[in-house]
């Protein structure tokens, strides 16, 4: 009989996920994905994809059945432009999801369950300083998160904590800052920061120009994804039924994020800063001291490091986009 643990991961379609299903696999999972789509950028590595909108409580029963542990990060979210332009319909959908995947775990057996949440849940009268002071875990409390995707992601946690006590499901939560690396999306209104960059540097001629949102000097830290799936696992494996920060503390304005995509790419450009778009917060920072004494580790890979391999993959990325344009052109 085999002693393989089943584990479900939901957005297993998305980026994150998309990395989660690979490394649960190479630890000996059985491992089902589930998303509304397929993975945008190569074949995922799950034993069982399965395609549903788990907005449907049915199809998320079918998803958990049969499974151990739950890595639940299906959600409706992107850049800032994209959180802050959608209000209702990212609440209605993540709302719907999030409860429905909770009670089907608990209707399935399932033995663990973990819940992606966000940053976006903290104050925003937290932030609203470049030079903000690292955001620990008891801060989101009493409440004022972002609208929309922060307000949702703080009431799932709660409902998570409901479950725990009052069904005895044990479940995780990890609040995400800022999480980057290849594989994610680049384009189309759902890319976050690094991405976007990565590939407007890639786009520009050198010597050109750079467009940024706001006035560059809004602060952020950023995680890259192998270390945010070391993280998930470590905390779904731990006995801690807190929420946890997981991100770095490396802050960076998003000007020096821009000068740090230009120095790997070789280029010098100018930036030019257009106020009227959306900036989200002035600063956000991740406090680890409560990860660090529960985990004994924290993310470890510099901002630097990790936006070399990110970089290199989205202009690869463009450069068959133009090469695929060049050919239906032609023909």
């Amino acid at each position: 009989m085999s002693t393989k643990k089943n584990a479900l991961v939901t957005g297993a379609g998305g980026f994150i996920g998309h990395h989660l299903v690979k490394d649960l696999v190479s630890k000996g999972y059985k491992v089902r994905g589930a998303d509304i789509k397929w993975p945008e950028y190569g074949v995922s590595a799950a034993h069982d994809f399965v395609i549903a909108d788990l907005r449907s409580e049915r199809n998320c029963r079918e998803a958990t059945r049969g499974m151990d542990e739950v890595y639940h990060l299906a959600a409706d979210m992107g850049g800032i432009g994209y959180i802050t332009a959608f209000h209702a319909e990212i609440a209605t959908n993540n709302t719907l999801i999030n409860t429905h995947m909770l009670r089907a775990a608990r209707a399935s057996g399932v033995k663990r369950f973990l819940f992606s949440s966000s940053a976006c849940v903290y104050p925003q009268a937290l932030q609203t300083s470049a030079d903000v002071a690292p955001l620990s875990e008891e801060d989101a409390w009493p409440a004022d998160p972002e609208e929309g995707y922060g307000l949702e992601k703080l009431y799932m946690e709660k409902l998570c904590q409901y479950y725990m006590e009052d069904h005895g499901l044990e479940t995780r939560v990890v609040r995400f800052h800022n999480v980057y690396g290849p594989l994610g999306t680049y384009s189309g209104g759902r890319e976050k920061a690094p991405a976007a960059i990565c590939r407007k540097v890639a786009l520009a001629q050198d010597g050109g120009f750079i467009d940024i949102w706001g006035d560059g000097q809004q602060t952020r830290s950023f995680m890259y994804v192998d270390d945010c799936v070391h993280g998930i696992y470590r905390i779904m494996q731990s006995d801690y039924r807190s929420p946890l920060n997981l991100g770095t503390d490396e802050l960076v304005s998003v000007d020096e994020l821009v000068d740090i995509v230009c120095a790997i790419s070789g280029k010098s450009l100018q930036k030019r800063h257009d106020v009227s778009k959306p900036q989200g917060v002035r600063g956000r920072n991740s406090d680890n001291s409560r990860l660090r004494v529960v985990l004994g580790w924290e993310p470890r890979i510099p901002l630097r490091e990790g936006l070399a391999p990110t970089y290199r993959w989205i202009r690869e990325c463009l450069a068959i986009e133009a090469l695929e344009g060049a050919t239906v052109a032609a023909e």
